[in-house]
């Protein structure tokens, strides 16, 4: 009874209930779409980062996250990598040797960094460079003397496709060692810094190189269906690698930029739900306490002929929850739409946005898109239903101690 008779309370006054509707409308449709593009471009970024070098998960020597060296090497990696595999929510797993080099020409040096990966077991899944080839190919010899530059390293060395060059590095042992390779592919990815300086080459040749077995690598890396699981991959891990001298880390350990950076995005984006979470409960407030300053008398009617308080206060906080649900309805029909375009098609940004930009070094996608986890539709759900609530509390209060004599003296 008390459902029904909150609704016709709220139907009295049709216009101000429409405009309260309208305004948690409103909170859902921003909240929407600041969580939705969070989402979208958290998740994107994150595994952007992954395919550029460490994965979701990485298996490291002890140290070499600190400070990586080329003596800091881990043994058994095909054994590593089978029980990697065979672990749940793991799509794939490879071994890479990372690094800095000098890379040299007849005329030229530059300073960098290099990653040598297998191609026969690399895709464009697990590697992002693959995807950015912009001319030649990919080497497939994973001992031959092939190699991918970034397209400013290239311009930087003064080299063509074809072109011979020559990278020095410090060995297993501390020993400078030298090795010659050939341009077989350039890669843009847009980053100025990546491209300037980064260079694919086979594993098997640098593994010769500096003094490693072919069952050796700076670090195993992993890659899971769903980054938020990262650190419960983590600790699976860990567990069956135990006994061994390795460090098992998360992409926000080896990528700790970018972690910063979505820690802090993130908090800002908390600030504004506040905000709209404060506008959604003033209007609210104001709607239902204005309600009950009107029905001041009729409460005290109510109450002298046997209504309790209690239930006083509960019809008030109903017609609070009533509003809410109103404007969560209005919210899904409006925002729907919107996030069906978003999700499917985007905003293309890429006109005002300048070539290369990134944030950590990770390309920032210049097309706006949305993408919603489940977790963050059950929070904005329960955050719209909580605020109702709340907001019902003062007014419910103010309700249930209604005096019918004071009230009734007036009429």
């Amino acid at each position: 009874m008390l459902f029904l008779l909150s609704w016709r309370n709220l139907a009295r006054r049709k216009r101000r209930a429409f405009i309260t509707a309208l305004t948690v409308a409103l909170g859902v449709f921003l909240s929407v779409t600041f969580t939705a593009l969070g989402d979208y471009s958290y998740t994107n970024m994150i595994n952007t980062s992954a395919k550029m070098g460490f994965g979701h998960v990485t298996v490291e020597a002890e140290g070499y996250n600190v400070s990586p060296a080329l003596d800091k090497r881990i043994g058994g990696v095909s054994d590593i990598l089978k029980l990697i595999r065979g672990a749940d929510g793991v799509e794939s797993a490879v071994s890479r040797i990372t690094g800095q080099a000098m890379f040299s020409t007849a005329s030229r040096s530059v300073g960098g960094v290099f990653m040598a990966i297998d191609p026969k077991v690399e895709t464009q899944s697990t590697t992002a460079f693959l995807g950015a080839i912009s001319g030649g190919e990919m080497f497939n010899d994973v001992k031959g003397r092939g190699a991918v530059l970034g397209v400013k390293l290239m311009e930087k060395l003064n080299l063509k496709k074809g072109g011979k060059f020559v990278y020095t590095t410090t060995g297993a042992t501390g020993d400078l060692v030298s090795e010659s390779a050939r341009v077989t592919g350039v890669f843009k990815t847009g980053v100025e810094e990546v491209d300037g300086s980064f260079a694919i080459l086979p594993i098997g040749r640098l593994q010769g190189a500096l003094g490693y077995t072919d069952d050796e690598a700076t670090m195993v890396v992993t890659f899971i269906k769903d980054h938020r699981n990262a650190e419960g991959a983590r600790a699976v891990l860990q567990s069956a690698l135990s006994g061994r001298k390795l460090e098992v880390l998360t992409w926000s350990q080896t990528q700790a930029d970018l972690a910063g950076h979505v820690a802090v995005d993130q908090a800002v984006n908390y600030i504004y739900q506040f905000l709209m979470g404060v506008m959604i409960a003033a209007g609210i407030l104001n709607t239902v306490m204005m309600g009950v300053l009107e029905r001041w008398r009729e409460f005290g009617v109510m109450v002298a002929v046997g209504f309790k308080p209690s239930r006083l206060s509960l019809m008030v906080i109903i017609e609070s929850l009533w509003l809410g649900i109103m404007g969560l309805i209005l919210g899904v029909i409006v925002t729907a739409p919107w996030y069906v375009y978003m999700s499917r098609t985007g905003i293309d940004l890429s006109g005002y946005m300048q070539e290369g930009a990134d944030v950590s070094g990770i390309l920032v996608d210049p097309v706006l898109k949305f993408r919603l986890y489940k977790e963050s539709v059950v929070g904005i759900l329960a955050g719209v239903f909580a605020l109702t609530a709340l907001a019902g509390l003062y007014p419910a209060w103010k309700a249930g101690r209604t005096n019918p004599v004071d009230t009734l003296k007036n009429l």
